[in-house]
């Protein structure tokens, strides 16, 4: 009776969907005919749900302003309000996305990764397969379920969704339009909606039918799947600590264009700029003059870290610690002597996802680029770049900070495994023992794929 609670089967509340085991199992019979499809019927699902975002767009745009209303009723507002905004230039480029994601489908499953001879008659092959089923939970952005749709689509993963209940409505209206997108090729019900917050536990013990857990939101989200899932793997990054460190040698202007996209463009997104690294020989200079004053007319409150602090007379306010992620236009800025400081303030303070140095100068550029151990590391570039769609991924279904499988954005090849396919003309273990065969193990030319 793992992962059921018995005792829902006694109660007289009304079930809104199906219970969680079966819609995992749906789920898997679901992946099972996605990825048997031609690959362009894969692909046509996405095109059909990305004319869907356009064509439904009064329908979408008049559910999210529900949940606007109620969430501003309840007192949200800042970052948590702008994460559940959709507009139509958003919904355009998410149309946008999954046309890219449905135009690069064929190329996902049955991509030969290793192709071998291993003896004579037999042909060893390493392709490409989904992972299974997957469980993703995300906070807020309605905008995640159709990317993450697309994405399981495309790979020919069952998909069990869980969004935030402030993006109810939203998510509702999308989820029947990703059902629509599926139903003349493979089951409605390979992609589902968990309605219920209780569910998510019934579902983190069913390692029998869900193969990866992906939790996008905050650290308290993160660490609470991580603590909860009963040996089924969790990928995901808890926190969004990305450094802009600016060199002695660097450009003023481009400088502060990267500083200000970087905090200002969209402070609420986990890739913005949190920690504004600066050489202490621009301080107490123009450059810094102006900094102030950008960040000053962009609203940006500065809080200094420990040693910029001891070099100002009257500088910002003290910032409590340096390893928050403010996701506001709040920027903690810290004085460094070398790129060599830059780098250890980051592994010490950061949390491995974007960091990039500002500098002219190549050697430094490429020492920083080599040795910063986080998942998406960036010269003279703005940290906003940090995002499966500006990586030409298409979407993402989240941005991984850990160490196993995916890191960095995780588009659709961080949704797949692969499995070996060898084909043999009845020859045994015995026969290469006894000396009658031998072993080749030949490389072969990856050609073409085995497609599904």
């Amino acid at each position: 009776m793992s992962g059921r609670k018995i005792g829902t089967f006694f109660t007289n509340v009304q079930q809104t969907s199906s219970p969680p085991e079966q819609q995992a199992a749906q789920a898997r019979q679901g992946s099972q005919i996605l990825q048997s499809l031609e690959s362009e019927k894969r692909a046509d699902i996405i095109y059909s749900l990305a004319n869907l975002l356009v064509d439904r767009q009064d329908d979408i745009l008049a559910a999210n302003r529900r949940d606007i209303e109620i969430a501003k009723e309840q007192g949200m507002d800042g970052p948590m309000l702008a994460r559940l905004i959709l507009t139509p230039s958003k919904l355009a480029s998410l149309a946008g996305g999954l046309r890219q994601i449905a135009a690069t489908s064929h190329s996902v499953l049955g991509q030969v990764k290793k192709h071998t001879m291993i003896s004579e008659d037999m042909d060893l092959a390493q392709i490409t397969v989904p992972i299974g089923v997957l469980l993703i939970i995300f906070e807020s952005r309605p905008d995640c379920l159709p990317q993450i749709a697309a994405l399981a689509i495309s790979s020919g993963n069952g998909l069990l969704l869980k969004g935030g209940s402030e993006a109810m409505h939203s998510n509702i209206l999308l989820h029947s339009l990703v059902q629509e997108a599926l139903e003349p090729h493979a089951p409605k019900e390979t992609i589902a909606l968990v309605n219920k917050r209780e569910d998510i536990h019934d579902l983190l013990q069913l390692k029998e039918h869900i193969d990866l857990v992906i939790p996008r939101g905050s650290k308290e989200l993160v660490n609470r799947i991580q603590t909860e899932s009963a040996g089924i793997p969790v990928l995901g990054h808890s926190e969004g600590v990305c450094h802009v460190y600016i060199d002695s040698d660097s450009d003023p202007s481009m400088a502060l264009n990267i500083i200000r996209d970087s905090k200002c463009d969209y402070p609420a997104a986990c890739n913005a700029m949190e920690t504004l690294l600066v050489h202490r020989d621009l301080i107490r200079t123009s450059f810094f003059d102006d900094l102030l004053e950008m960040f000053r007319s962009e609203n940006v409150r500065v809080l200094a870290g420990p040693r910029l602090s001891s070099m100002l007379s009257f500088g910002p306010p003290l910032a409590t610690s340096m390893k928050t992620e403010y996701s506001d236009l709040v920027c903690s800025v810290e004085a460094v002597d070398s790129v060599n400081e830059a780098i250890n303030h980051i592994h010490k303070y950061g949390s491995s996802h974007t960091d990039t140095i500002v500098t002219n100068d190549d050697q430094r550029a490429e020492f920083f680029l080599q040795n910063t151990d986080s998942a998406v590391v960036m010269r003279n570039a703005s940290t906003r770049f940090s995002d499966g769609y500006r990586f030409g991924l298409g979407a993402e279904v989240g941005i991984s900070t850990t160490r196993i499988h995916a890191r960095g954005p995780v588009g659709v090849e961080g949704l797949l495994t692969t499995k070996w396919i060898l084909r043999a003309n009845g020859q045994t273990v015995q026969e290469f023992s006894a000396g009658e065969r031998k072993y080749i193990h030949q490389d072969l030319p990856i050609k073409e794929s085995m497609q599904m």
